[in-house]
C-alpha cells in the first residue's frame, strides 16, 4: 500500500504572490446598508496604499477588516497566501503580523513607554526582556524619543503618543502596517511629526496601507492612492495621475472640494 503524500503548502513567496489579496469584499449592516459593496484588490510588498475618500465611503471598514478587526460579510481576504476570513483560521496568529495604528493612541496609562512597548513581543513573540528592550530603544531613537522611554503617556504630547503607537507596533516585526486615520486626533501644528515618521518608513520599504485625509503624505508617500465612495472602490493610480487627471467624474469632484 502507497503512502499518501501530505498536502504541505509552500511557503509564501511575496515575489509571486501579493501579500494582502482581496476578493469580492462585503460588509452590510442590516438589510440596506453597505459598508463595503465587492471590494477586490491587491496588495504587493514594499507598496505604500494610501485609502482616500469622504467620510462614510467605507474606508475604515476596509482597514479595519483586513485583520478581521470588522467581519466581512462575503468575500475572501488572503494574508500571505493563507485565506484569513476561513473558519478554521486563527485570525491573532496572522495579527501578530499585521502593525495596527488607530485615530487614538491606545497606550496603557498605568505602564511607562517601554513598557507599553515590550509587552506584546515578550508576551506573544516569546522574545527575552532583554531583546524587547533593546528593539525598543533602537526604535524610539529612530522616531527621536529616547528620552521618554520612562515617561507615562499622560506626560506625552498628542504627537509623542501617536509616534509610541507606531513603533510600539513596529516592535512585533510586522510584515505590514495599517494606518486608520492616524493623525486625525491631532493638533495640526503635531500632525508633521507623525507623518515624517510614516514618510521614513515608507521609504525603508515597509508595505503599509493608509487611510487618510492628508494629502500631501498621498502625493509624496504613496505607491498607489485608492480612491472609494459608498463602499466601492472607484479609481485606483499613482499619485501624480490621480491628483493631476483622475479618471472619474466623483474623484474630481471629490479633489475640487478639498484645499490641495
Amino acid at each position: 500500500m502507497k503512502d499518501k503524500k501530505k498536502n504541505i503548502k509552500p511557503p509564501f513567496d511575496s515575489a509571486k504572490e501579493p501579500l494582502l489579496r482581496v476578493e469580492g469584499l462585503i460588509k452590510t449592516y442590516g438589510t440596506d446598508i453597505h459598508a463595503l459593496d465587492g471590494v477586490s484588490v491587491n496588495i504587493n510588498k514594499g507598496e505604500v496604499v494610501v485609502i482616500l475618500g469622504p467620510s462614510g465611503s467605507g474606508k475604515s471598514t476596509f482597514l479595519r477588516s483586513l485583520n478581521l478587526l470588522e467581519s466581512p460579510t462575503d468575500g475572501h481576504i488572503y494574508f500571505e497566501g493563507i485565506d484569513i476570513t476561513a473558519p478554521h483560521v486563527n485570525i491573532n496568529t496572522h495579527r501578530k503580523k499585521m502593525g495596527m495604528v488607530f485615530q487614538h493612541f491606545n497606550l496603557f496609562p498605568h505602564m511607562t513607554v517601554l513598557k507599553n512597548m515590550t509587552l506584546a513581543p515578550m508576551k506573544l513573540l516569546k522574545i527575552s526582556k532583554a531583546e524587547a528592550e533593546k528593539t525598543a530603544i533602537e526604535l524610539l531613537e529612530r522616531v527621536g524619543l529616547a528620552d521618554r522611554a520612562n515617561a507615562y503617556p499622560s506626560q506625552l504630547s498628542g504627537g509623542q503618543k501617536q509616534r509610541i503607537a507606531i513603533v510600539r507596533a513596529l516592535c512585533m516585526h510586522p510584515d505590514v502596517m495599517l494606518f486608520d486615520e492616524p493623525t486625525s486626533a491631532l493638533d495640526p501644528e503635531m500632525i508633521n511629526e507623525v507623518l515624517n515618521v510614516m514618510s521614513d518608513l515608507a521609504k525603508s520599504g515597509m508595505t503599509m496601507v493608509v487611510v487618510t485625509h492628508e494629502m500631501g503624505f498621498a502625493k509624496e508617500a504613496a505607491t498607489r492612492v485608492i480612491f472609494m465612495d459608498h463602499g466601492k472602490m472607484i479609481e485606483e493610480n499613482t499619485p501624480d495621475a490621480f491628483f493631476s487627471n483622475p479618471k472619474t467624474e466623483r474623484c474630481r469632484e471629490f479633489l475640487n472640494s478639498i484645499i490641495l
